[in-house]
């Protein structure tokens, strides 16, 4: 079966840009690629097949061309941990768009497919660990309603990738709404070439705001989606529990898609100062610093667009500080909105901020299980359990039992509210890097079920019990890799 009979359908945009943006290169072939896993639920979203994906890997490793594929790596710059630096598609290729039945465009790119003019000193390949932990987070916080890119497949090269180890090497697929970054557009304004941002700003609202098009002051228009999409992205990644580990610049797109699962992590206990990041000794990202670092962010976004803004520069920066002024009053009230679902809350009082809040630092003093401790609520309230271990747990639970008597909704209706809006699976850390070492060494029945299980987190099964607890007590303080 050839690649063609796969149903590629590729009309790549981006590709059509001025060079700057990128640069033209095939992916670097690799020796031995062997398809470990293929995400048929994606392939068949995008319009492919998936029997004809898997009869060639090659494809999906870079040792042949899809028809109608562009190959490239997208020139990009960011702030890394508060330093501006140029950087690039260091370790990937863009193949191209592929439009899917319902006509929308997606990125098709090749992570770990060699060197490229952005490289630097890295080799341009990927390990199998990190390209699987992509595919187990990606399918997650999909399942979770969470905007994010996606692996469609991960294939083994059966080359070394020498990192503190000698590791197997990987490529895998990632599917993406774009690849555009802030730091793309920091990129093209560092250039000093504001026709290179126009460009760049054209082709972002074609693609994800259209109806921008003919707005009056359509950069200020663009920036204004694009705080939206950054607050209700973050909103939801706190109401989860997510700690993105490395959120610079070139980590942001302006699709409002989570990119980049490098050293990612849920909570286990529930801390606002935790850090997964072996290299953020001072957490800056923080779980509870992501609301301000996106902020920050977007202020780094706002400064590439103001050639843009019409007014003269102090009236330009002026409108774009009164956009990005919006950021944290939308983010709270998206935060609001998911932590209302999450306690069960059909209507709106003006304390139920301060009730979330009360909870948060409840569950904080008490070193309590952050998903474990929303999850139950809805059996404590079915079962009439007894008050929880803590004082400050136990005031709470009266203030909240006390809130829901305030609205109309009958014990049913709110149960129901709860077990749909609080996640009974995520995937635990410790289960991640015990699917990751078992795939690693040829064993994948345990990703398999670590998948099965976070691809359904609302549901609790005899299947997915052992997924549902926390890890044992007095475990080591876990640690995440970017995998570079």
């Amino acid at each position: 079966m050839t690649s063609a009979s796969a149903g590629w359908r590729f009309d790549n945009s981006y590709a059509r840009l001025p060079a700057p943006l990128f640069s033209r290169l095939a992916p670097a072939p690799v020796r031995q690629p062997r398809l470990v896993v293929l995400n048929d639920d994606l392939a068949a979203a995008l319009g492919l097949d998936p029997a004809a994906l898997g009869e060639t890997p090659e494809v999906l490793a870079g040792n042949a061309l899809p028809p109608g594929a562009e190959p490239l790596a997208q020139a990009y710059a960011g702030h890394q941990y508060g330093h501006f630096v140029n950087l690039g598609d260091g370790r990937a290729i863009l193949l191209g768009e592929q439009i899917g039945p319902d006509g929308r465009r997606h990125d098709i790119q090749l992570k770990g497919s060699g060197r490229t003019p952005y490289s630097r000193q890295g080799d341009g390949r990927a390990a199998l660990g990190p390209m699987l932990r992509e595919y187990v987070i990606g399918e997650a916080m999909h399942a979770l309603g969470i905007p994010t890119t996606r692996a469609l497949a991960v294939v083994a090269t059966g080359e070394p990738v020498y990192r503190e180890t000698v590791l197997p090497g990987a490529v895998l697929t990632r599917v993406a709404a774009s690849h555009v970054r802030v730091g793309t557009f920091q990129f093209a304004a560092a250039l000093g070439d504001e026709a290179l941002v126009a460009a760049l700003l054209d082709h972002c609202i074609a693609r994800h705001d259209p109806e921008l098009a003919a707005a009056p002051e359509r950069a200020l228009a663009f920036l204004d989606a694009v705080v939206g999409r950054q607050a209700e992205l973050v909103a939801r990644w706190l109401a989860v529990g997510f700690v993105h580990g490395v959120m610079n610049t070139d980590n942001c797109a302006v699709s409002g898609e989570t990119i980049d699962y490098g050293p990612c992590a849920f909570l286990d206990v529930y801390d606002p100062a935790t850090v997964f990041s072996s290299i953020d000794h001072h957490g800056r990202y923080a779980y509870g610093n992501q609301p301000a670092i996106t902020q920050w962010n977007l202020a780094r976004f706002a400064e590439s667009l103001l050639g843009h803004v019409g007014g003269g520069d102090e009236a330009a920066v002026e409108a774009a500080r009164g956009v990005l002024a919006t950021f944290p009053d939308r983010f709270r009230q998206r935060w609001l909105a998911a932590m209302r679902a999450k306690l069960g809350l059909f209507t709106a009082e003006e304390g139920d901020g301060a009730l979330a809040d009360g909870l948060l630092a409840a569950l904080a003093e008490a070193r309590a299980d952050y998903t474990q401790s929303l999850a139950t609520l809805a059996d404590r309230l079915a079962a009439g359990s007894p008050p929880p271990a803590t004082a400050a747990l136990d005031a709470w639970e009266a203030a909240w039992r006390a809130r829901l008597a305030r609205q109309p909704q009958g014990q049913a209706e709110v149960v129901a509210l709860l077990r749909r809006s609080n996640p009974q699976v995520i995937p635990r850390n410790h289960l991640v890097e015990e699917a990751l070492a078992a795939a690693v060494a040829g064993d994948l029945v345990p990703l398999e079920r670590l998948v099965a299980a976070v691809r359904q987190p609302f549901v609790a099964t005899p299947e997915n019990a052992r997924h549902r607890q926390p890890p044992p007590a007095g475990g080591a303080c876990y640690r995440t890799f970017c995998g570079t």
